[in-house]
Parts: structure tokens; C-alpha cells; sequence
């Protein structure tokens, strides 16, 4: 079968990238390797504190807002709607955590949605929340609109917060933000979304497409490290949140008896930064902002449909979606008489990394991977 050429090439640096030889990579929806220019950008700046220590800090916290301005790029946002936060989990606890609950309120979400999108709603049942579960709807687990409403007319007016990853991590599913907005303000809710499968590689507007809240780590499509992320905070919700742990950078002014918070979604960074962490995710920006985001997901897009027809080929099942709105970086494929741990594994053993999500194997590739790794894969595939 000859496959469809597509886009030239990677818009993304392979060089960048420096696996191990032989090593197909294509497992970025769990973590993206370190691209060269954050692991200098990373030992840069421990070598800057390791050098001078406190006399550095005004000159990283300068670089902190750099950081910020490159994320409120990247999401479609002002920068003073952007937090850092340590991951996906603490910026959507912002918002679970912070707002005034009322006994009886409900919060709606996707049926086997990722635990880290769901959990910060079902730890607000001390305080009497109620989680209304969407269904997923068959083997590509599509969340159609018309279910979300049918929920959020259930809630009678209860629901507070519709909750949902923007791509579902095991099919790569993705939702209709704007769309999804439009219904939960119609019902007097809130959209908060779980960005983490779509930042970095699928291009967005979330102030433009109304979604009031959003969080993401930086470790899988914006290719930074562990351990820092990016939450989006919507203007008109920031004086709703109760700020959970106040620190000096999150006030105006002395700290005394009356606290004035800050305006800015800084008011919810509590402490000091993680200067190293936002030095390895603003290299990370930098490379994604160079290739820009359209050519990042046209490359993404092109690979994932490579992947799909060269699957299909094989006669396997492709359960990921690839309608226009619906799709993402990721393809999902069941491999009959496989388990996926097991198929997993036995393609590790030929050098292709991927990952078993779902009913089958999880591949997705970066706009750093190039076609060729992608008929490595495709051939791996075929001998199992």
C-alpha cells in the first residue's frame, strides 16, 4: 500500500531529541523526551543558583514572566490569566477545591475519563457534591453534546462544573470546547478542562472559545519536565475562587490583618517558583513557538493518519476517531489474540515505545518524529 506523502518533514528539530539508537519513540502522551535546549536551559539555571545563589533571583523571576508570556501564547489567553502550578491535578484543584460548594451541587464529567480529571470532583462529596458521569459512546468513546445536556438538564440547575480532558488519554477522543462551553453557560456551569493530552500540539483559543478554566502538565506535548504545568483561570472566575494557599507572591502590597490579592492568576501561586522546572518548560515553548502551532499539528496529524491507514492495512482495529474535530495525536488499535500490556511489551523488545491504554496500544507520536520511525512501527507491528 503506498501511503500518502503529506507535510515535508518535522517542523521540530530531530536533533533535539537524542534517544537511544534503534528506539522508535512514539509515546508522547506519556511523556515527551527532554529536547536538548531544556535540559541546557535546566542546567543553566541550576548552575546560575548554584553560582550566586540569592544575588540570581530577580533575574530568574524575570524569567519566570517570559515563561508566562510564552504559555498565555500557546493557550489562547492575557497573561495574567496563567498560573504555574506543579501539574494537571493542582490547577484543576484550583477550581474543585476553591469554589464555595453548597450542599446538593453537581458536578458533571466523562465516564472513564483519566482519574486525575475526575478525583478533584468526587473529593468534594465532603462537602455534599454530587458526580454526574457522561458515557462514553462506543469504540471511540465519543462524548456527543446532546449527552452533556441531557445531564446538566438532570442537575435541575445543581450543576456547578461540566469537567472533561479537552482528549480523552486512552482513545484520543477529543472534545468540542467551544461548543461544550457555549451548553454549560447556557446552564449556569462552569467548563473546567483537563488540557494536558491537546497543549503543545493541538492549536487552541481558550479565552476565545469560552472555557473558564484550564490546567496541564508540562511533561507530554509541551515537552518540558515533571513537576510544572500551566493553569488557565478565566478573569471573571478568579474572585470566585477561594485562594488555597496564600503566599507573599500572591498578595499586593504588606502583608497584614486584611489581605488584598492579587488580580492576576498569580494570587494562586503559593511559595517560591520552580525556577529549573519553568527554565525547562520555556525552552520546551520556545522550540513548539519556532516550529508554530500549526505546522506542529499539521506534522502530529499527518503521522497520526500514516499510523491509521497503515494499521487499517493490517486488518486492525482502529478505535481512535479521525473526523476533523474529533482527532488528536493519538491512535489507539486493538491487536487481536494480544493483550496490550503484552503487546506493549513485545514492542519494546523491538525498540518501538509505546504505550497500553484502553481496549489496545497507544501510539503517539511529536512533530519531532519523522515518517520513517513511523513505518519502523508500522513494520514491528506486523510481525507480532
Amino acid at each position: 500500500m503506498t501511503l500518502a506523502p503529506g507535510p515535508v518533514g518535522p517542523p521540530l528539530p530531530r536533533d533535539e531529541f537524542s534517544l537511544a539508537d534503534g528506539v522508535v519513540y512514539l509515546n508522547s502522551a506519556v511523556m515527551s523526551p527532554l529536547p536538548q535546549r531544556a535540559v541546557t536551559a535546566m542546567v543553566a539555571d541550576a548552575r546560575r543558583a548554584a553560582a550566586q545563589a540569592s544575588a540570581a533571583y530577580d533575574s530568574r523571576m524575570g524569567e519566570v514572566e517570559v515563561v508566562r508570556d510564552a504559555a498565555a501564547t500557546l493557550m489562547g489567553v492575557g497573561v495574567d490569566d496563567v498560573a504555574f502550578v506543579r501539574n494537571t491535578t493542582e490547577g484543576l484543584g484550583l477550581v474543585a477545591a476553591g469554589l464555595d460548594w453548597r450542599t446538593d451541587d453537581a458536578v458533571v464529567v466523562a465516564s472513564r475519563d483519566h482519574p486525575n480529571t475526575v478525583l478533584p470532583w468526587r473529593a468534594r462529596s465532603d462537602a455534599g457534591v454530587q458526580v454526574i458521569a457522561v458515557d462514553r459512546l462506543g469504540p471511540t468513546g465519543a462524548l456527543p453534546l446532546d449527552a452533556f445536556a441531557a445531564a446538566l438538564d438532570a442537575g435541575r440547575g445543581r450543576v456547578r462544573v461540566v469537567a472533561v480532558s479537552w482528549v480523552q488519554a486512552d482513545t484520543g477522543w477529543r472534545a468540542d470546547l467551544a461548543a461544550l462551553a457555549r451548553l454549560a453557560h447556557a446552564h449556569g456551569a462552569l467548563l473546567c478542562v483537563d488540557a494536558i493530552q491537546g497543549l503543545g500540539v493541538v492549536p487552541c483559543a481558550l479565552a476565545a472559545w469560552g472555557v473558564d478554566a484550564t490546567a496541564a502538565g508540562a511533561q507530554k506535548w509541551m515537552l518540558g519536565p515533571h513537576g510544572i504545568g500551566v493553569a488557565y483561570v478565566a478573569p471573571h472566575l478568579r474572585d470566585r475562587l477561594r485562594v488555597l494557599a496564600p503566599g507573599a507572591s500572591s498578595v499586593i502590597g504588606a502583608i497584614g490583618s486584611e489581605l488584598t490579592y492579587r488580580t492576576s492568576a498569580r494570587r494562586f501561586e503559593s511559595g517560591t517558583h520552580n525556577h529549573t522546572g519553568i527554565a525547562g518548560l520555556g525552552a520546551g515553548l520556545d522550540l513548539l513557538a519556532d516550529a508554530g502551532p500549526d505546522a506542529v499539528w499539521a506534522w502530529v496529524d499527518h503521522l497520526a493518519t500514516r499510523l491509521t491507514d497503515g494499521l487499517g492495512a493490517q486488518g486492525l482495529e482502529v478505535v481512535s476517531a479521525r473526523g476533523d474535530e474529533e482527532r488528536s495525536g493519538i491512535v489507539t488499535a486493538v491487536l487481536p489474540g494480544l493483550d496490550p500490556l503484552d503487546a506493549e511489551a513485545r514492542l519494546e523488545r523491538l525498540g518501538v515505545v509505546v504505550a497500553a491504554r484502553g481496549p489496545g496500544v497507544r501510539f503517539s507520536p511529536h512533530a519531532w518524529n519523522t515518517t520513517a520511525e513511523v513505518d519502523a512501527a508500522l513494520t514491528a507491528v506486523a510481525s507480532l
